[in-house]
């Protein structure tokens, strides 16, 4: 059942002429009642936020995509864990009465040039996160949530090897309508219960 209605999806990517990487944010206003708001507005649900970021990507690929946790990082794999596409950091969570961050930050991968692996990364560490800012309610009770998915200082290997057009055309915009899938779902307010569970207390 849907709770939240999405509206205002929004794209902006860009590239940095000196260092070559990338950043692309995807956005979305959820409008919902304040109450609904106000019961999932903590850690606990930040972190399951996160976790319905993940479920979503493996489901949408029909499993051939899956992430798996170890204490001290995430990988994201292809079928097996040998295919790491993309290997994070422990999540890092940041959270105030207005604004939630959750952040990942990219340690290597296939998907990952050698110039942007690591804290060595040309131009600094590139990471993924999902940012949440809530406002007030409307005079019918209905406060807006705004989400961002972005990927910053991200260097991509296929860009490398094939060419920048070819990561446009390919990865590029694969990554740009999985996420707008993710924010549409939202709609439904279904947050996974978190793998890890740092915050469930």
């Amino acid at each position: 059942m849907r709770v939240a209605t999405v509206a205002n999806l929004q794209d902006l990517s860009t590239e940095d002429a000196r260092t070559g990487a990338v950043r692309s944010v995807q956005g979305a206003d959820l409008s919902l009642p304040e109450d609904a708001l106000r019961q999932i507005w903590s850690p606990m649900h930040l972190e399951r936020l996160a976790r319905t970021y993940w479920r979503f990507l493996s489901r949408v690929t029909l499993g051939l995509i899956r992430v798996h946790y170890s204490t001290a990082e995430r990988f994201v794999v292809l079928i097996a864990r040998p295919l790491k596409l993309l290997t994070f950091a422990a999540p890092e969570y940041e959270m105030d009465a207005d604004h939630g961050v959750v952040r990942w930050r990219i340690e290597s991968g296939l998907l990952v040039a050698r110039r942007g692996r690591g804290a060595d990364a040309l131009g600094g560490q590139g990471h993924l996160q999902i940012r949440v800012r809530r406002s007030g309610a409307d005079q019918a009770g209905r406060a807006c949530l705004h989400v961002e998915v972005e990927v910053a200082n991200f260097h991509p290997a296929i860009a490398t090897r094939l060419g920048r057009r070819i990561y446009n055309i390919t990865q590029s915009k694969i990554h740009v309508l999985v996420t707008y899938g993710f924010l549409r779902s939202l709609s439904r307010l279904d947050l996974a219960k978190s793998k890890v569970g740092r915050f469930a207390s």
